[in-house]
């Protein structure tokens, strides 16, 4: 079981408050959604309703659908809406799981139907809250709260399981493919397929994600934006800016202004 560790002192809670639970592999996030502009996610993302209102979703400039739940797979533009401000938001990291064996529910794009999946996720997060007042989430496995399963994991060639290993555990570092490519032993172009292949897909995009995805770990520090994209692999701040609001659909600074309340574990 997963061990997790608050960066806010603990306290007491009240159903509906806002938290984040980061792991390796997976996001839950209960909070602000945001005026949000098209995002592009690099994990397989769910959103939930946390009050039975209807959530809106345009995929790649189509049409608005609505429903209670939401499903998006990775490197999908799109964007999401809802009239109660707050939402369940789960993501999971596609190169952790096996996209062929996700409960069915998840293998869509757009609204699901799954209510039983939806009170899942919803009872989970108020699972949450109410150890929150504790100041862990020791004990909680993350796929067995939200799934009651573990997710299928992908099976993946050990020299590019090797390359993502290394991405995550420093996502912020200047690594090049021709680098990563010379230490697995593989040719430029061989490695780029490959890694394509494995992971479903290109390096760059996987590398700019997960950078991106850091930035999940700072939105409770009172470091300057600058120091912030230092500090998560961005040669500028004009650098961070753009490619946050690629990924996010908004400015880092509306990111960290949205999470003043947010308490947040990892």
């Amino acid at each position: 079981m997963a061990s997790t560790q608050s960066t806010l002192a603990p306290r007491s809670n009240a159903r509906g408050e806002r938290l984040m639970w980061i792991t390796p592999e997976r996001v839950f996030y209960a909070g602000l959604l945001g005026d949000a502009a098209e995002r592009t996610m690099g994990g397989h993302g769910v959103y939930v309703s946390p009050t039975g209102a209807s959530l809106s979703i345009r995929i790649g400039g189509g049409a608005w659908q609505s429903g209670e739940l939401l499903v998006v797979p990775s490197q999908v533009p799109h964007q999401v809406r809802t009239e109660h401000r707050l939402v369940l938001n789960l993501l999971i990291e596609a190169e952790s799981v096996d996209p062929s064996r996700l409960p069915p529910y998840l293998q869509h794009c757009g609204p699901v139907d799954a209510p039983a999946f939806v009170q899942r996720v919803r009872d989970a997060h108020a699972r949450l809250l109410d150890a929150s007042g504790s100041g862990s989430f020791e004990g909680f496995a993350f796929d067995m709260l939200f799934f009651d399963e573990r997710l299928a994991a992908r099976t993946m060639d050990a020299r590019i399981r090797a390359v993502v290993d290394r991405i995550n555990a420093d996502p912020a570092a200047q690594m090049s493919a021709e680098e990563c490519a010379t230490a697995v032993r593989l040719s430029f172009s061989r490695f780029l397929h490959l890694f394509k292949q494995e992971t479903g897909v290109t390096f760059r995009a996987l590398r700019g994600w997960k950078r991106a995805r850091s930035l999940l770990r700072h939105v409770r520090q009172t470091a300057t934006l600058t120091d912030i994209a230092l500090d998560t692999g961005y040669p500028d701040s004009t650098h961070f800016s753009h490619s946050i609001r690629q990924v996010y659909g908004l400015r880092p600074s509306d990111i960290l202004a949205g999470s003043r309340r947010l308490m947040l574990y990892q």
